[in-house]
């Protein structure tokens, strides 16, 4: 609750992260959105609702149809995670990432003045998962 303006500045991409097994970090959510949107102002971000700990299924406070409720009146995506288990965690990451590339390429979110959220430069055509980006490349035998 204490982030400070600096933490946004130049925030294109957020997640908002909430325990599924606590209500009261759900009940927060829309406060949070609230204050990270009125700090970047004027520009624009784009979030993705977290429900977090999905592992944990018997100690579930909240329903995943009311955090797609809740997404969906914010605009936002859902995704359930667990960083126990590794479920969805870099998928949340990607989807994001997605969410934001097509907002670039539809001219919605641009490159502004005193705003460094978007860059100009290369744009990889393919997103690779974490894996892919470790792997040995192959080199010239010459």
């Amino acid at each position: 609750r204490s982030i400070t303006r600096s933490y946004y500045r130049n925030s294109v991409g957020g997640l908002l992260v909430f325990d599924i097994t606590n209500r009261r970090s759900f009940e927060h959510v829309k406060d949070w959105l609230e204050e990270a949107r009125m700090h970047v102002q004027p520009f624009q971000i784009v979030f993705l609702l977290v429900g977090h700990k999905c592992d944990l299924v018997s100690q579930r406070e909240v329903t995943r149809e009311e955090a797609e409720k809740l997404s969906s009146d914010c605009g936002m995506k859902y995704i359930e995670t667990s960083a126990k288990d590794a479920t969805n965690v870099e998928e949340s990451f990607t989807i994001l990432t997605r969410d934001i590339y097509e907002l670039v390429k539809n001219g919605e979110i641009s490159i502004q003045d005193g705003w460094e959220g978007v860059k100009s430069g290369f744009v990889p055509n393919v997103v690779h998962s974490s894996e892919e980006a470790v792997k040995p490349r192959r080199q010239c035998n010459c």
